[in-house]
């Protein structure tokens, strides 16, 4: 990418339209730094034989920032909306087997590789629509293989799209079938077996990063 005045924009630098620039513009270093935005009226003279490009009056607003998703995940759940839209309770539709808990198998069952290939395609949608950050929760896996592949796949999301991704394990997000009745052993196996064992994981994939990167 060569230096370039993006110009002929209606910019919202903060993401108030009340704040909106009409015929802005914004000079873009060849390695994609934001080196000065305004008015195209007010375009520093150093700009003035940089290559120009004009996006015809497009909105041009900082990224989204999409702070609370489940993005990976196997299976699907669209009976239960369309019984939510009838006006059936959750806690009915989790007595009738339904909840997070209906598509767990789905998530356990699903390979690394599938389960990377339709989080894709929910990715790529959020960015098609400007989404640039995206907080993924694990929490639908409900055992520490399956909430240890799902963080996994996010991370990879990250690393193979030009999105930020932070990962949330959610390992308390519902009650899988094996600790029915045993609420306290669960929360037990949640804190005592797979934080500390995803913790260390994480520190250590760090670790590893650093080290590539030195």
């Amino acid at each position: 990418m060569k230096p370039t005045v993006w110009r002929n924009l209606s910019l919202c630098p903060h993401g108030d339209l009340g704040e909106t620039i009409a015929d802005a513009a914004i000079a873009v270093q060849d390695d994609g730094t934001i080196d000065w935005l305004g008015a195209m009226t007010h375009l520093p003279g150093q700009y003035a034989d940089w290559y120009r490009e004009d996006i015809q009056g497009a909105w041009v607003t900082p990224g989204l920032i999409d702070c609370q998703t489940h993005l990976v995940y196997s299976g699907q759940r669209a009976d239960e909306f369309a019984g939510r839209l009838e006006g059936v309770g959750y806690e009915e539709i989790a007595w009738r087997g339904g909840g997070i808990v209906s598509t767990m198998r789905a998530k356990r069952e699903a390979n690394e590789d599938a389960l990377f290939a339709q989080s894709a395609a929910r990715l790529e949608a959020l960015l098609a629509e400007g989404v640039t950050a995206v907080e993924i929760k694990s929490g639908c896996g409900l055992e520490l293989e399956s909430e240890r592949k799902m963080l996994r796949v996010a991370r990879q999301l990250g690393e193979r799209y030009p999105v930020k991704v932070y990962t949330t394990f959610l390992g308390a997000h519902a009650l899988p079938a094996e600790f029915s009745g045993r609420t306290d052993a669960y929360i037990a196996e949640v804190c005592d077996r797979m934080l500390p064992a995803l913790v260390d994981e994480e520190a250590l994939r760090v670790r590893r990063n650093s080290r590539s990167e030195s």
